[in-house]
């Protein structure tokens, strides 16, 4: 991609963060949208859950990446938490899909953010792109989520909808967790192990969605899961190796549904998403491997 104008939702999470100084060492401008008054060019105001943008700041924007929303493994989840998370990713991106369909010119591209959430429970079963939306909050969270770009997309804007797995990362995310576990040796396989994790490394992470930005024939909804999806003892075991710890502990079931309530479904659940139409594109991964991955974190 030229030098170009980037709009960045989330900027100050780990991937819209990640993104942000990966496109700004590349030379490109960025933007970021904050909940605060802007404090400078570089900013434009917003305010996702009331639904509301500063579209004026987004004018001459190439692209615009929505990966802004309250973090869904950050507390327990309360009804009122629930609806937090939906709110901040459904109104926001209702917001911003509105403040582009209005935009003359509008931008080229508008990334707006989803999950493998979207698939719920698979099991053993692989799933790809063509798979259905599964049952229960997260998966009709991400239906929503990604309905909620409908404006952008039917006023001629690409839409492009990156569903991220669980991203290895030290810096935020289910990694940043783990990582100080494993190094105090108290590290270990949740419930019995055998749910499937659909990973990416952060490194990956931000080169697919650049990649989706940069290639214009691409749109609707691309996987961002390394091609071979592990279960959770397999990571566990990664884990203890690359660290050097032994993983000998497991937390079982039970204990982890009292701990984390109905968010405990998403720690044992088991999501093998594979990212075919990612790569059918042409998109090559840097850090395949499971422990590739943690050693790049």
């Amino acid at each position: 991609m030229e030098r170009s104008r980037v709009a960045v939702a989330g900027a100050s999470g780990l991937i819209g963060g990640a993104l942000a100084r990966s496109l700004a060492a590349d030379g490109h401008e960025v933007v970021r949208l904050v909940r605060r008054a802007p404090s400078g060019p570089g900013e434009v105001w917003w305010d996702p859950e009331r639904g509301q943008v500063d579209a004026s700041g987004l004018a001459g924007c190439d692209a615009v990446v929505n990966l802004a929303g309250a973090g869904v493994g950050d507390r327990r989840w309360t009804a009122a938490y629930k609806d937090r998370i939906r709110r901040s990713r459904v109104l926001g991106t209702t917001a911003l899909a509105g403040a582009l369909a209005r935009l003359e010119p509008r931008p080229r591209v508008f990334v707006s953010g989803s999950a493998i959430g979207y698939y719920g429970e698979t099991g053993a079963r692989a799933v790809d792109e063509s798979a259905p939306p599964g049952k229960g909050f997260l998966p009709a969270l991400c239906v929503e989520w990604e309905a909620a770009a409908a404006p952008a997309r039917e006023a001629g804007v690409r839409t492009v909808f990156p569903r991220t797995g669980l991203v290895v990362a030290r810096g935020g995310g289910a990694w940043s967790r783990l990582f100080p576990l494993f190094r105090a040796g108290l590290g270990g396989r949740l419930g019995d192990g055998r749910q499937y994790w659909s990973f990416i490394a952060l490194y990956d992470e931000v080169a697919a969605i650049r990649h989706l930005m940069d290639r214009d024939d691409l749109s609707g909804p691309f996987n961002l899961t390394a091609p071979q999806p592990l279960t959770n003892r397999e990571i566990t075991a990664a884990m203890g190796r690359v660290l050097r710890r032994p993983a000998p502990f497991a937390v079982p079931a039970p204990v982890l549904r009292a701990v984390l309530g109905e968010m405990a479904g998403d720690v044992l659940g088991s999501a093998r998403v594979l990212p075919a139409r990612l790569l059918e594109s042409g998109f090559r991964f840097t850090f395949p491997e499971i422990e590739e991955a943690i050693r790049a974190a």
